[in-house]
């Protein structure tokens, strides 16, 4: 296979394992490599994942590379995640290539394209190579898949292809970490096992000199070097996307002095990095709720957006949820509706060219719109103005839609008023709807409280019920820059606890 090293470098984080850290430990490294002065830019051949982004070009992929590009200082760029599978079933997934969508496929059939779609990480990949210096690769899962190796996309022949120099990460966090790294390392073959250049422990919790005997072991057993041990880093506010990140907030308390956000667990629950910045907020106690039971002392519940409205819709009714959510606002409670969440607010859901279940859903009729499932899907980035609450001008808010549906309204008010969508000409428009006292609210707008001025505003409007004081702008103002500040001390950490002399002399860096 031709290779493009003569391009730029390649240093690619493998794992023994699935969420081991592999986009955290790249995304940390891209930030110390963007720091050095060294033009960096992530890439993952292939991401599996619900949580998506769209550029400003109007293309769609994973969140991961996102955080990557941030760290690397740049815009993100479809050609950093050129296959983004989302699943829509335990056996099919959406396919969307170079960030739009290819097909909907199911696992074995998409397993069967692989010399198909190969052609489009190449030709992604060597786009990035020949603009920038070092490439960080993130692999996938393990990376001794000895089941896939023959439809493998994403690791060894992307390794093989780039050239790379491979780290190998894993979860000491988790148990069986000599077995994980010794397993691994084993299963690999002597080309492959060539290219990997040491081994990275990470999440380990306690005394790091206590590891030391271990770390000699691993080093006797394998030939390799260790190359970090990685501490447990409390509060790490990265936005992750496996969906493991949520289990933190199954058990948060609500109290009397929080506004107290459940966020409905739908089984195909997507972008739910729409709700880290809330959860940053002090004054906030966010819960993720997966029965009716859960939703108890909240004040705010969210309907998050689904990558199948149907199936989750029907979930909701059969679990009990339509009923606790419907008490909730007859309690006076608020009820907000995210892109897929908005949709089932509405009266029904139509599905007429059988894109999900087909047919006819009945929503839980809070807000008067209708929605039809349409082919063509919507991706776009958007700034708007809310509707719903008396705001000023700098509570503007800025995300992005993806979306398959068209949503009519009714007797309903608009939520925001769309300023600007990316790419498109054209008078402004409006988007969502809601009630009239403005408690159930419904918007296709991802990201809508990433802004400080807009989510301020929201939450003390939902103090002010609580007849709890204001708090100030500035307080929303501080964690937006502590979230923004993150990486940066993501990047001190593994630059304190890592062989980065090591792994720069490899690259000829």
């Amino acid at each position: 296979m031709r290779t493009v090293s003569d391009k730029s470098k390649a240093l690619m984080i493998l794992g023994t394992a699935s969420d081991v850290g592999k986009s955290v430990i790249a995304a940390g490294l891209c930030r110390i490599f963007y720091r050095s002065g060294i033009r960096v830019a992530p890439f993952k051949a292939q991401n599996m994942s619900l949580n998506s982004f769209v550029t400003m070009e109007g293309g769609e992929m994973g969140r991961a590379q996102v955080l990557q590009a941030h760290a690397c200082g740049l815009a993100p760029n479809v050609d950093m995640n050129p296959i983004l599978l989302k699943p829509e079933g335990d056996q099919r997934s959406q396919v969307v290539v170079h960030g739009s969508v290819f097909g909907s496929h199911e696992a074995g059939d998409y397993f069967d394209r692989k010399k198909e779609l190969f052609p489009f990480v190449q030709a992604s990949y060597e786009r990035l190579a020949s603009r920038y210096e070092l490439i960080v690769i993130e692999g996938a899962g393990s990376a001794a898949e000895m089941n896939l190796r023959d439809r493998d996309l994403v690791n060894w022949p992307v390794a093989e292809m780039a050239d790379a120099t491979a780290l190998l990460v894993a979860d000491i966090d988790r148990g069986g970490v000599f077995a994980q790294v010794i397993g691994t390392l084993d299963l690999l073959s002597r080309k492959e096992r060539r290219r990997v250049l040491g081994v990275v422990i990470n999440r380990f919790r306690g005394d790091v000199q206590l590891f030391a005997d271990g770390v000699n072991f691993i080093e006797s057993r394998t030939g390799l070097p260790v190359l970090g041990v990685v501490p447990f880093l409390r509060s790490l506010e990265l936005d992750q996307e496996d969906s493991l990140e949520i289990e933190r907030y199954h058990h948060t308390c609500f109290t009397p002095r929080t506004v107290n956000i459940a966020v409905t667990l739908l089984p195909r629950m997507s972008n739910f990095t729409d709700f880290n910045v809330l959860a940053a907020e002090s004054d906030v106690a966010l819960r993720y709720a997966a029965s009716p039971l859960d939703l108890g002392g909240a004040d705010v519940v969210i309907l998050p957006g689904s990558k199948n409205t149907i199936a989750d819709l029907d979930h909701l009714r059969q679990s009990g949820f339509f009923e606790a959510l419907k008490e909730h606002v007859r309690q006076g409670g608020e009820l907000v509706g995210i892109c897929g969440g908005y949709q089932m607010l509405g009266r029904e859901i139509s599905d007429p060219h059988g894109l999900e279940a087909g047919g006819r859903r009945e929503g839980l009729n809070l807000l008067d719109v209708s929605t039809e499932l349409l082919p063509q899907k919507r991706t776009v980035q958007v700034e708007a103005s809310p509707l719903h609450l008396e705001a000023g001008p700098d509570c503007a808010v800025a995300g992005y839609e993806i979306h398959m549906g068209l949503t009519r309204l009714g007797h309903a008010m608009p939520s925001f008023r769309i300023l600007r969508r990316v790419g498109e000409d054209g008078e402004a428009t409006e988007d969502g709807a809601t009630n009239g006292d403005g408690r159930v609210w419904g918007t296709y707008i991802h990201g809508v409280f990433d802004r400080p001025g807009f989510r301020r505003l929201w939450l003390n409007r939902v103090r002010e019920r609580k007849g709890l004081q204001l708090l100030e702008t500035a307080v929303s103002e501080k964690v937006t820059a502590r979230l923004l500040s993150a990486l940066d001390r993501w990047a001190d950490h593994l630059k304190k606890h890592m062989d980065l002399a090591r792994i720069f002399a490899a690259l000829g860096l």
